[in-house]
């Protein structure tokens, strides 16, 4: 049989087009951890713990009405079309947020910003796995999560270099009235209104998903097409009579119905716990806190930038190695290294904090701690969510595991502080350390090997056991 010859100039190009969605949710995601220091003067929240904590989570409330609608909205309407949505709701909240004047409205725009990262989260590796064929999808997939982390990188350095030096010992009010208090933060916003912008104008080029089409008889010819131009006229037929095979096994069937189905409620259930652990192996908190955690080991606020930026860069290098990595070692195996590799670092690195060790070991222990979540569970949790469910319900039950994802991260966020207060820092990343480990134990029973597969394969296998 002759071997399929793929177009990877289209499909790289139209990936790396949908993955943009990931870029802008990595950098609406860090940059208000930059602006932190200068808007909060600016509204009057120096102060007042409940309304800093509201500012920087209220993003998270966007996420999960984001998730929510991005299921019931993608199935019926496409993938392509709620994409571009989310790259008009970011453009929006970029402006509308660099430009506020008032805390509410402030609140207003981020809050909307977040519904673009709810459904860019859900949509661009979902679209991704849906159009690129099995022996490259987990490479492709994790496309979307190595822009996730250049959007934060990103986010990073445009803070720094935006931010000019705050004197030592300067006062709310001195920052209040300082170019940084008054200007520089917004700007920090305005920045994400360029890639925006372009990701709103590119996916108007961008192919629906053939996958989607294909539940539409009015849509065959054009799902036909698409796979046609992806790997020529053999893989479409081929492709094509797969996908229509598994959507006539299930015709009939009402969403809710399939849902209740016994495999389909096992796969639901894998993907909401992987969804959560993602969230609650606690490496988000040392994005979202990283000037308390670098406080916390003797660091200046210089330093601490400093420091940021290198977490960044390293987050980035190690993306790559999980990328390089996912469709060799596979996803079981990476996912098993990232647990694992975690509930050790914490081990040491509470053992640090307990024993009042700080300066250059405990920041080598916080990047690898990044390291290792960079290259294992951040793309991989992505790649897997994207792949287990089937092709009828796969928004809605990503929509589902996203929203888990997301009310997860809520609660990571939120009670990070509390539990640094009651437990110290060592405590809490002990704590971290034994829910990385049950995570181990979870994915070491639960979670079934996907790699090279196509989707049509993988849900042929998965509802068979």
């Amino acid at each position: 049989m002759k071997a399929t010859t793929f177009n990877w100039k289209y499909l790289i190009s139209i990936s790396l087009i949908s993955a943009m969605g990931g870029l802008l949710f990595g950098y609406d995601w860090v940059v208000i951890g930059g602006a932190k220091p200068f808007y909060e003067p600016f509204f009057g929240i120096a102060g007042n713990t409940v309304l800093q904590g509201w500012a920087m989570s209220c993003a998270l409330a966007g996420c999960l009405i984001g998730a929510v609608l991005s299921g019931w909205l993608s199935d019926r309407l496409g993938r392509k079309k709620l994409l571009i949505l989310a790259a008009g709701l970011f453009v929006a909240a970029s402006l509308g947020t660099g430009n506020a004047d008032s805390f509410n409205v402030f609140v207003l725009f981020r809050i909307l910003g977040g519904v673009g990262i709810g459904l860019a989260s859900n949509l661009s590796p979902m679209y991704i796995a849906e159009i690129t064929p099995g022996k490259v999808r987990g490479r492709f997939v994790s496309i979307n999560q190595l822009t996730i982390v250049i959007g934060i990188l990103a986010a990073q350095l445009i803070n720094w270099r935006i931010a000019q030096p705050v004197p030592m010992g300067a006062t709310s009010s001195d920052i209040m009235v300082s170019w940084n208090g008054q200007t520089g933060w917004r700007w920090m916003f305005y920045a994400c209104t360029v890639p925006a912008g372009l990701f709103f104008i590119l996916m108007w080029f961008v192919p629906e998903s053939p996958r989607w089409l294909a539940q539409n008889v009015a849509n065959h010819s054009k799902a036909r097409k698409i796979l046609a131009k992806i790997g020529g006229n053999d893989y479409a037929v081929s492709e094509f009579a797969s996908i229509e095979q598994t959507i006539s096994e299930t015709k009939g069937k009402t969403k809710l119905k399939f849902l209740k189905q016994p495999g389909i409620s096992k796969l639901l259930f894998l993907g909401i716990v992987l969804a959560v652990f993602q969230q609650w192996c606690g490496i988000n908190v040392i994005f979202n806190y990283a000037q308390e955690i670098f406080t916390n080991a003797g660091y200046s606020v210089s330093d601490i930038m400093f420091n940021i930026v290198i977490t960044g860069c390293v987050n980035l290098i190690f993306t790559f190695i999980g990328m390089f990595t996912v469709d060799k070692l596979g996803r079981r195996a990476l996912m098993l290294l990232g647990a694992g590799g975690l509930a050790g670092i914490y081990a040491i690195l509470g053992t640090m904090y307990f024993f009042h060790i700080q300066g250059l070991p405990l920041l080598i222990m916080v990047v690898s701690a990044i390291a290792c979540y960079a290259m294992s569970l951040a793309p991989v949790t992505w790649v897997v969510l994207s792949e287990i469910f089937p092709n009828r319900m796969r928004g809605t039950a990503m929509s589902i595991a996203t929203f888990s994802l997301w009310a997860a991260c809520f609660i990571l966020t939120y009670t990070f502080p509390l539990l640094n207060q009651l437990l110290k820092a060592s405590g809490t990343f002990w704590l971290y350390g034994c829910i990385c480990l049950l995570g181990f134990l979870f994915i070491q029973r639960r979670l079934p090997e996907t790699k090279g597969k196509s989707l049509e394969e993988i849900e042929h296998e998965l509802l068979k056991n």
